[in-house]
């Protein structure tokens, strides 16, 4: 397997230029008409089937190849951030505020690649559904597609999926097995109470007071009920109350976004936001609403699938590029396929440690690698390779 790397090195070229164009031009999560254009006309170009809608502008190619029942799925997701781009790279973002900071262009264009060879070669004898997703980053996307019918009309025997990680050396790759990443919930939190006069504070029933003690009270949650072996992150990311000095608003709003490693320790910590909103609001006169605005799951890769991949992996790179992962408490959508399909698994592959490539996730000054699309692309082609192996009895 390592000879993969050779074999779609002649490729390269071809798809750093089209992960340029795909750079430069981003588009928002469910709004991804181009990409998603472009991804189909490639596809059905090399010979798949194409059937697009899924989530808006998702799509799932199929390329059957011999007489095996078995299939495989590999995902990528397409959409972009509301991020101002700052690297001034000549394919730097030519729309103001939206860019590829989290590499979704890259994820694409290796599995465009992985594909390319595929349908050139057909190594493989079964059938293979790649999924290309909208709305990562809304964390919802995943689960759209699932609501539209995609394991129902599509099943697959196992699912893979990777994503760079900036801050770790390029062309390595990083697995973990069961939780690997957090789950993700965004909690709006509104106090209601009664605005009036600054000078006369005791006709009110001020929300300012109750929010800045429920921010406090909130970081209780963590270190007083979750146990210390049991990661959980409660972030208060917007407090927004009132505009002016001598006045006292009406209400106040809080937007919380929440962690966990375990779905036990998710429900408490979204139970103790509640009741801590509710006691605090009371205390205060003021009444709280609280709204669930989204929410994913832990992402649990199986350990079979993550052995097999990292198997595969150290074929291809060889094994002293191939790590064991820390589970990160970021959050990724894909959780909900691997909830909807538990034979599947998610790792990351190094993004580099300088300049653009090195620099984190989310911030206008991070590059996808162009040197991770071969290795990125023969990993996806191995699994395929080994897991749709002919059979001698076929």
């Amino acid at each position: 397997m390592s000879s993969l790397l050779d074999a779609l090195a002649p490729l390269k070229s071809e798809f750093v230029a089209l992960r340029h164009d795909l750079h430069t031009h981003p588009e928002l999560g469910f709004e991804e008409k181009r990409t998603s254009d472009i991804v189909a006309d490639k596809l059905q170009s090399w010979g798949y089937e194409i059937e697009r809608g899924f989530a808006g502008t998702g799509l799932v190619a199929t390329l059957r190849n011999g007489r095996s029942k078995k299939t495989i799925g590999l995902r990528a997701e397409m959409d972009a951030l509301p991020i101002l781009e700052k690297t001034g790279l000549p394919w730097q973002s030519a729309q103001t505020g939206v860019s590829h900071m989290c590499g979704h262009d890259g994820h694409t264009t290796m599995l465009l690649c992985a594909a390319r060879y595929l349908a050139d070669k057909r190594p493989f004898d079964g059938t293979l559904h790649l999924i290309f997703q909208p709305a990562e980053e809304l964390l919802c996307g995943g689960s759209r597609m699932i609501d539209d019918g995609l394991f129902d009309r599509y099943p697959c025997d196992i699912l893979f999926a990777q994503h760079n990680m900036p801050g770790y050396p390029s062309g390595n790759f990083y697995f973990h097995k069961d939780a690997s990443m957090a789950s993700s919930d965004t909690v709006r939190i509104t106090l209601n109470g009664m605005g009036g006069h600054g000078a006369f504070p005791q006709k009110s029933h001020d929300p300012v007071v109750a929010s800045a003690q429920l921010v406090l009270a909130l970081q209780s949650i963590v270190s007083r009920n979750i146990d210390p072996f049991a990661p959980a992150v409660v972030t208060i990311g917007a407090l927004n109350s009132g505009s002016a000095a001598n006045v006292i608003p009406d209400k106040a709003e809080l937007l919380l976004s929440i962690r966990t490693m375990t779905d036990a320790t998710r429900q408490l910590v979204l139970k103790r936001v509640s009741d801590l909103a509710a006691a605090i609001a009371k205390a205060h006169e003021c009444e709280a609403i609280v709204d669930h605005l989204n929410g994913s799951p832990v992402l649990v890769n199986s350990s079979t699938a993550i052995d097999f991949a990292r198997e595969v992996a150290s074929g291809i790179v060889g094994a002293d590029h191939c790590h064991e992962s820390p589970p990160f408490m970021g959050s990724e959508d894909f959780a909900f396929m691997l909830q909807a399909h538990p034979n599947g698994c998610y790792w990351f592959v190094g993004n580099g440690t300088e300049g653009c490539n090195g620099t984190p996730l989310h911030n206008g000054g991070f590059d996808f690698n162009d040197d991770n699309i071969v290795p990125g692309a023969a990993l996806f082609v191995g699994l395929v390779e080994k897991y749709l192996a002919p059979s001698d009895n076929a």
